[in-house]
Parts: C-alpha cells; sequence; structure tokens
C-alpha cells in the first residue's frame, strides 16, 4: 500500500482507527507515513492521522518516542485540535521518556492552565496525572501546576469551575504519591460550595475518600 491509499483510508469517516493502529505496531515503518499526514491539506486526513497517532500513543508508546520533539512543537500549534492531540500524546509518552525530554518540555506543556483557553486547560490538567504517574520525581511541581486553577482566567467563572471539577478528578488518580497534601486537600474543601453541581460532586466523593 502507498503513503496516499494509506492517507485515503485514514480520512474516510467509516475507517476502523484502531484496525490502522494495529497495523502500524505491526508494521513501524507506517508510523511516518502517518506522521506525514498531520500536514495534509484536508481536515478528514490531518484530523484522522492525529487520532491514529492519539491511539497508537495509547496503546504502544514507546513507538512514537521517536517523535517527541515534534508533539512538542504541536503544543504550540495554532490549531487546536492538533495541540489538543498533541497534549494527550505527550501525556502517554512521559511513560516512556527514558531521556527524560519531557523536562524540557515542561513549562511549554504546563503553560495553557492559567487560561484563557478552557478546553486546552482542561486536556493539560487531565494529563498532568499521567506526567506525574510516569515520573513520581515531578509529582509536587505537577501538583503545584494543577493548583494554579483555582486563579486562572477563562472566559467565564463558569468554565474555572469545570476546570476545578476536572483537576479534581486528576489529583484523585495521584494523591497518593503527594507528599505536601495541604494545599490539595484546602482546595478541593473549597469547592464543597461550588456553584457548579457536578464540581461540588467530585469535591464530596474525593474527600470521601481521601479525607
Amino acid at each position: 500500500m502507498s503513503s496516499l491509499d494509506l492517507l485515503q483510508e485514514i480520512s474516510q469517516k467509516e475507517t476502523d482507527k484502531n484496525e490502522i493502529v494495529d497495523r502500524a505496531i505491526r508494521d513501524p515503518e507506517l508510523i511516518p507515513e502517518i506522521i506525514e499526514g498531520l500536514g495534509a491539506r484536508k481536515a478528514r486526513t490531518k484530523y484522522g492521522c492525529a487520532k491514529v497517532l492519539r491511539l497508537l500513543s495509547e496503546k504502544k508508546p514507546e513507538t512514537l518516542y521517536p517523535w517527541f520533539d515534534l508533539f512538542t512543537d504541536m503544543l504550540e500549534s495554532e490549531n487546536s485540535f492538533l495541540k489538543w492531540d498533541a497534549i494527550h500524546i505527550l501525556g502517554n509518552l512521559a511513560a516512556v521518556d527514558t531521556e527524560n525530554r519531557f523536562e524540557k518540555a515542561y513549562d511549554k506543556y504546563f503553560a495553557p492552565i492559567p487560561g484563557p483557553v478552557l478546553i486546552t486547560a482542561a486536556n493539560v490538567i487531565g494529563g498532568a496525572a499521567k506526567i506525574a504517574l510516569a515520573k513520581p520525581a515531578l509529582t509536587e511541581k505537577v501538583t503545584k501546576e494543577i493548583l494554579k486553577v483555582e486563579k486562572a482566567r477563562y472566559q467565564t467563572d463558569e468554565c474555572r469551575n469545570v476546570a476545578l471539577g476536572q483537576a479534581i478528578e486528576s489529583f484523585d488518580l495521584f494523591f497518593d504519591q503527594i507528599e505536601d497534601k495541604r494545599p490539595v486537600v484546602a482546595l478541593v474543601r473549597r469547592q464543597l460550595d461550588n456553584t457548579r453541581n457536578s464540581t461540588r460532586k467530585k469535591a464530596q466523593k474525593f474527600l470521601k475518600k481521601w479525607g
């Protein structure tokens, strides 16, 4: 199958992207072709390739590690969809980061949390838990990054309430390895009065579990 044929297949809505992922795992030579598809002019091809790479990073992250710097550069993409996929992919690649490349990308990765774009910040907050779990030495630093959400400035106050709910979920995933738990518990306790019902419930559930 030629590169053009592969990208054409990926661009089809009905194509099973997981099947493409399995094929790429069996034949890693397909990966550069999929990477190249990120620059395609057709949106369906571009985003189809991004989805395949995101799924691949979940199933076999080491296959994408050679392109770590490329995904880091995508954090500054003007295309929000590609940026969000890069956030997910880098979060998954942290588990196989044998060369400590993430440390160099750290500031760029966490920059969106203070705002102004909620979706970008929420994706980073979600990825933060993966980073902390993969790199325990960064736990305290990652915790401080997530704590910034309380003073973040998004489009609306309700956006911040959504992000706070995401932060609680993220903390829950690695709370047991946080040394200084007090600021986290304090933030969560303050959300018992959050005006967003789902965020209040997340706070209640967290405190019931972790006290």
